[in-house]
């Protein structure tokens, strides 16, 4: 009986034994792998270049104007001299005037052109308000 103890012993320990040489073996090479493909990474990275600076495609559309452009000035309707009683609706023609004029404000600020503000006091004033 002692010598199968023995030999059992002697198994345990050389099973403990290759148990830890092959997870250090795979730990190793997990890590030479992760090396490879930071590197491979790191080069990927170096050839191409960051969006911001590859070439657009050309097209055959204007580009639309940069964020830093001038505003556009907005006309703004000019009073005129009082009417004697005029009724209280105004005309559809002058209506039309001001969604065309209000629709332009949006398009400006939907592009940039106009800030938050800018667009507010130019609305009150189309409006009348």
């Amino acid at each position: 009986m002692p010598g199968l103890i023995r030999g059992v012993a002697r198994t345990a320990a050389i099973a403990g034994t290759a148990t830890v040489v092959s997870n250090r073996v795979s730990r190793r090479q997990a890590g030479r792998w992760a090396q490879q493909e930071e590197q491979a990474y790191q080069q990927q990275a170096y050839q191409q270049p960051p969006p911001q600076y590859q070439q657009q495609p050309v097209s055959a559309e204007p580009a639309a104007p940069p964020p830093y452009a001038q505003p556009v000035p907005v006309p703004v309707p000019v009073a005129e001299p009082a009417a004697p009683a005029a009724p209280e609706t105004p005309p559809a023609d002058d209506m039309t005037h001001k969604l065309a004029q209000l629709q332009q404000l949006g398009t400006l600020k939907e592009q940039g052109i106009l800030t938050d503000e800018e667009f507010q006091a130019q609305k009150a004033k189309i409006l009348g308000t």
